[in-house]
């Protein structure tokens, strides 16, 4: 028997059924890899990002989430290069579909019971997204822009319902806008994390700021001069 299409699982209607120790038995996601590309690039190598937005409130199967990974991971880095781009998946199939198996065999009305006990079994998992939930993004360098984009409308064919695809207006993955990086920078208050920036805060002694332990620095080695 194959795989039902996305129309019997797309739609939210039941409460939700993750697994759990009533729930044994669960297949395991078809997505394993969240991360592609460039993943331990520091948040300063790519400052553009982009984003595929879901415009419907649905389910997405594991399966399909990927089909997308795949399709958009094997242009980037056939277009870029494996070093020149992040991608990661933002949504986490957890929601267990089920399936009530009928016989499809002649005599099959003499074995099966019909809708009696129409409980069925697991048979996949799916993550369920709402309007403006962000599917996958994509980080890279700004002469990439065209094919990330590119990377994102192939990923749209993979999954049902409606996709729209943004240009983020922060700065790479980060939570700050690039005009806040930028200032944050001559302030000396960034501190790189990896893919992301920590910003020291206004309150508390100066001599943690970068920017005044230099300062010392520069005063100590002007009086050893002297």
């Amino acid at each position: 028997m194959g795989r039902r299409p996305a129309k019997c699982y797309r739609h939210i209607k039941n409460k939700p059924y993750p697994k759990s120790r009533f729930n044994r038995g669960v297949p395991d996601s078809k997505i394993k890899l969240y991360d592609c590309g460039n993943r331990k690039a520091q948040a300063d190598e790519f400052p553009i990002c982009i984003h595929l937005v879901s415009w419907e409130k649905e389910q997405v199967g594991s399966e399909a989430l990927e089909a997308a990974r795949i399709a958009a991971n094997k242009y980037m880095v056939t277009k870029c290069g494996k070093d020149n781009f992040h991608l990661k998946i933002r949504v986490h199939p957890w929601h267990v579909t089920r399936i009530n198996k009928m016989l499809s065999c002649a005599g099959a009305d003499r074995i099966q019971t019909g809708m009696r006990g129409a409980y069925g079994k697991a048979q996949g998992k799916v993550a369920r997204v709402n309007i403006g939930d962000i599917l996958m993004s994509i980080r890279c360098k700004p002469a990439d822009l065209a094919e990330a984009t590119t990377a994102l409308k192939r990923a749209k064919y993979k999954f049902a319902g409606r996709q729209k695809i943004f240009q983020s207006y922060k700065f790479g993955f980060t939570k700050y806008t690039k005009d806040q990086i930028k200032e944050y920078g001559e302030e000396g208050r960034l501190i790189p994390d990896g893919t992301f920036y920590r910003v020291v805060g206004n309150k508390g002694p100066l001599s943690r700021l970068p920017l005044f332990k230099n300062l010392k620095r520069i005063e100590k080695e002007q009086a050893n001069e002297d």
